[in-house]
């Protein structure tokens, strides 16, 4: 398992992190420490949940319970230490969570503390911020995207009024470090900025969603991360699935996410599967694993520290993991650019 600096942090990651948000919906508590036993086996050391997890669907009664199951491992296990251990504060307008509040130095130290005590440890190595307050291009917004009516003013406060909320969870041991998710550019670009004005905590992490069909990292973002050591933590690596081939054809497998959610939260449509077969002939045509590839391919973009992918199951954690042991050729990137260019964007 290759290992990747995480940001400034001076920790280190394995290239590849587990995600955990079907951890109490539909991966029972038994299958989803187990799914952390073989991960750990395998060499990946680092864990990515939320306070909103689990997911498909997000309700008021399930909120927190992913975080509880990771907290009752640890607590059974005395093995926390293995990890570095990533979670999220919800952004505005999630009713299941604290009826849709946005995030600010009142909402930061409950939510914290929260998460601490379901997590059933003292320390939150990576604390992220879900959206952002004002809105995000990402969750497929990007198609209709405008950003001109926002209060650049009210943005600064609130970043400022939330850096400094931070700091003080800094302070008294409760989180390490600090980092983004469903960021852009510019967003990241003030939160560096006011961080060193101020002396606040420095952004060390993205995590936005990246795979080879949803790409939008790859230019102003990916600068970005080039010269500020920013790292991005892909999720959805595997394009909800679609790139595993499952869904070709008008397949939906009994319990995958499709059978929950039709429309795959916007990213279902007819180039959807143009683009997956193009993806999966590569992989064929170099002798590869579509999920391995995808997965490696991912993880080892420059600018990534760790892509996040779950398994509903331990099988597919299994076969997951085997993306460690893919090697790219440029003959194979050179393959899946062109199909990029032939399929740019399909949802």
């Amino acid at each position: 398992m290759r290992m990747r600096p995480l940001g400034r942090t001076g920790l280190e990651v394995s290239e590849l992190c587990l995600g955990t948000m079907t951890f109490g919906t539909q991966t029972p508590p038994e299958d989803a420490h187990a799914q952390m036993e073989r991960a750990r086996e395998a060499g990946v050391n680092f864990l990515d949940t939320a306070e909103m997890y689990p997911v498909n669907p997000v309700r008021a009664e399930t909120v927190g319970r992913s975080e509880e199951i990771i907290g009752n491992w640890f607590a059974k296990t005395g093995r926390r230490d293995e990890w570095v251990l990533a979670t999220k504060h919800s952004g505005e307008g999630l009713k299941a969570v604290r009826d849709g509040a946005p995030i600010s130095s009142k909402t930061i130290p409950e939510t914290v503390e929260g998460s601490l005590r379901r997590l059933r440890t003292d320390v939150i190595d990576l604390y992220q911020f879900h959206w952002p307050n004002r809105g995000s291009y990402m969750f497929r917004q990007n198609w209709r995207y405008d950003p001109s009516d926002q209060d650049r003013a009210e943005t600064i406060a609130h970043m400022e009024d939330a850096l400094e909320a931070l700091e003080r969870q800094v302070e008294k041991g409760n989180i390490r470090f600090f980092g983004l998710s469903n960021e852009s550019a510019w967003g990241t670009c003030q939160w560096l900025r006011l961080a060193e004005e101020r002396g606040r905590p420095r952004v060390q992490t993205i995590q936005n969603e990246y795979s080879l069909l949803c790409r939008l990292y790859d230019t102003d973002l990916a600068e970005l991360s080039a010269n500020e050591d920013v790292h991005l933590l892909p999720f959805s690596p595997l394009g909800a699935g679609f790139l595993t081939g499952k869904y070709q054809g008008g397949a939906v497998p009994e319990g995958s996410r499709m059978s929950l959610n039709a429309g795959m939260g916007g990213r279902k449509s007819p180039r959807v599967f143009e683009a997956v077969a193009a993806y999966l002939e590569i992989a064929s045509r170099f002798g590869l694993d579509p999920v391995q590839m995808a997965l490696a391919w991912a993880a080892r973009r420059p600018f990534v520290a760790s892509a996040i992918f779950g398994a509903t199951t331990l099988a597919q954690l299994e076969h997951a993991l085997g993306a460690a042991e893919v090697t790219l050729s440029d003959a194979l990137l050179e393959a899946i650019d062109e199909a990029h260019r032939d399929h740019p964007m399909p949802y």
